[in-house]
């Protein structure tokens, strides 16, 4: 079965996608920088969502190399995803030269008892992903969101399918990154994947333009139901068509 993760960044867009049958909620800080953790107040409104949320884990924005007090801030807010309520975390810690730093990710890991874990795309910088993979095993994570390491899945497609072979069975592949309806299908049938992630959103309207003006919103994107349902039929299309 292929299932579908709607990653959201407010309130908004958390209630549109729980409000659809997917899978699972990737909850994050703004999308623009490719998401922060949460605020704790909207961690807990999203444990009240009939559909899983899993909480974004990065204290910034920038690269995955992460300091001792970066790292505290990670501690602290797994703590607080699941005092929450939520299902689970997305992690992800890299060093200098872009492979995974296994020794904070399993100090991390230490702290999730209870929640299920998701290897964020952190990986996509590793030089060498099939030994990432096997870290990732090793370290107890559910899946990894990865685009192979391109820069959208489409183009990543064949590394994703070598490395669902790799992982044969123990760790799941979700392909993420530029993922739509019209090319799901094809992501699909070239990857072999079962877990897919796209944010599903369109341009929505601001209704006063000095919002923008101003800075006080970088984004007019919007998490849209019908972007989720035509991802949804896409997917049904490709398991039964």
């Amino acid at each position: 079965m292929i299932t579908l993760e709607v990653c959201v960044d407010n309130l908004a867009g958390l209630r549109i996608a729980a409000a659809a049958p997917i899978a699972r909620i990737e909850l994050c800080g703004p999308l623009a920088v490719g998401g922060t953790t949460p605020p704790t107040g909207v961690m807990r409104i999203a444990a009240r969502m009939p559909v899983p949320v899993y909480a974004m884990i990065r204290p910034r924005d920038g690269d995955f190399v992460f300091d001792a007090d970066d790292e505290a801030a990670m501690i602290a807010d797994i703590h607080a995803a699941r005092s929450a309520g939520l299902a689970g975390v997305v992690l992800g810690a890299s060093q200098a030269d872009g492979s995974l730093d296994v020794p904070m990710l399993a100090r991390l890991s230490s702290q999730c008892a209870g929640l299920g874990r998701t290897l964020h795309r952190a990986f996509d910088l590793c030089p060498d992903p099939f030994a990432a993979l096997d870290a990732a095993i090793e370290l107890g994570f559910e899946r990894v969101l990865t685009s192979g390491r391109a820069k959208s899945a489409i183009e990543g497609a064949p590394l994703l399918a070598e490395l669902r072979e790799h992982g044969h069975g123990r760790i799941s592949i979700m392909a993420g990154a530029g993922v739509t309806p019209s090319n799901v299908r094809e992501l699909v049938e070239a990857s072999g994947v079962h877990e897919v992630h796209a944010s599903c959103r369109s341009a929505v309207p601001i209704g006063n333009p000095d919002v923008i003006r101003f800075g006080f919103a970088s984004s007019v994107m919007q998490t849209d139901r019908a972007v989720i349902d035509a991802m949804l039929e896409a997917i049904a299309e490709k398991q039964f068509g």
